[in-house]
């Protein structure tokens, strides 16, 4: 069947996680689909406090030089700037802001309580001097798998990170997965995936470290990759670099940008800035609905749909008698119905019976602009 844009599954994953869980991932790297005012509401409301070593700079260095990048693609001035005090309208981040990374227990803790002082029962943040930090962030260098199978994780990490979240409630933590280790590979997908599925379930914020690594720009997945973007065979045959070989065939200043990027290459430091900026910019109060994407709370809705949920069995009514063609896609994004005029439906009905039960994504088009319902199918 055909598949849907990589646009969509974007705004489709981002749309079933706005009530849960934050996921930044490979598809929260479209910079240029986050709107200027997100950025600029982010700008006004955050106050980040960041704590790493070499790998986890890949994300402030990659921001350091998008600042350029995107004055140069014609962006109001500076838009993405960032320093420590958000200085000149800039964001406020303050960069290892607390020694280590989040590989060193108990060290990470201790330096979060003291970086943020006693918790304040009134804001629900700290009342030292970083009494305005909202947001703290701490990332992994290369510990994760060693902490996962010491049996590790949960007392080092995911507690600890729980305890803070319950001590400071006006301070959003944001959960990381640590970067790629070819050498240890099935034990370092393993500890990631722990970390993706403890946040999950329990409707954490979470950048994925390991997730936008393992994807280039075009959302080809590299199933055997490395930190610096090298990708091998399962028998474990060097096969290239993702990184280098995509910067080689796109052309920099336009498709990406030259910076430091620690242990890897400048475009894989590039989706780092990018999933960062859409991490703040969610933080901020963005919804996440791409630009050019309707929101479907929120468009005027042209059809009437019904049941809803349903048995399967959908009856689609136009409201203003205009053509609309109309797409159905299920949760991994695979298209399982269409049609180019619903005036054509037998009865007005579209059958999703041989459908399985759950949610679906209905797109429908014609208008001014597309619109977007939400259906459940039941059994």
């Amino acid at each position: 069947m055909k598949k849907i844009s990589a646009v969509f599954i974007a705004f489709f994953i981002t749309f079933l996680a706005s009530s849960q869980a934050i996921i930044i991932n490979h598809n929260c790297v479209q910079i240029k689909q986050i709107p200027e005012s997100a950025i600029l509401t982010a700008k006004q409301k955050l106050h980040i406090a960041y704590g790493h070593t070499s790998h986890g700079s890949q994300l402030t260095t990659g921001m350091t030089g998008l600042v350029a990048f995107m004055n140069g693609l014609g962006y109001p001035n500076n838009l993405y700037a960032w320093n420590n005090g958000g200085t000149g309208g800039a964001l406020d981040l303050h960069d290892y802001a607390m020694g280590g990374d989040v590989g060193y227990y108990p060290d990470w803790v201790n330096n979060t309580r003291t970086y943020l002082g006693t918790p304040d029962a009134g804001t629900g943040r700290g009342t030292g001097t970083n009494a305005d930090v909202n947001v703290i962030i701490w990332s992994w260098c290369g510990q994760v798998t060693s902490t996962y199978t010491s049996g590790l994780l949960n007392t080092n990490y995911l507690n600890p990170m729980a305890q803070l979240e319950a001590d400071y409630p006006g301070i959003k933590f944001i959960y990381m997965t640590g970067h790629l280790d070819h050498s240890a590979d099935a034990n370092n997908k393993a500890a990631n995936q722990a970390i993706r599925d403890y946040c999950t379930s329990n409707n954490k914020i979470l950048y994925d470290f390991a997730d936008i690594e393992s994807y280039n720009p075009d959302k080809t997945y590299f199933q055997y990759s490395g930190d610096d973007c090298s990708y091998y065979s399962a028998s474990g045959t060097l096969l290239g670099n993702w990184a280098t070989e995509w910067q080689n065939s796109h052309s920099v200043n336009v498709d990406w940008y030259s910076c430091s990027s620690a242990h890897s290459q400048p475009l894989n430091a590039n989706q780092k800035a990018y999933g960062a900026w859409w991490l703040w910019a969610r933080l901020g109060g963005w919804n996440g609905i791409p630009t050019g994407i309707e929101d479907p709370q929120t468009n005027i809705k042209p059809v009437t749909v019904f049941p809803n949920p349903s048995y399967g069995v959908l009856n689609i009514r136009s409201e203003d008698n205009r053509v609309y063609s109309i797409e159905v896609y299920n949760i991994i994004g695979t298209k399982v119905f269409s049609i180019n005029d619903i005036s054509l439906l037998t009865s007005g009905n579209i059958d999703l019976t041989g459908q399985p039960k759950g949610l679906y994504l209905m797109k429908i088009s014609g208008g001014a602009r597309p619109y977007v319902e939400k259906i459940i199918i039941r059994k």
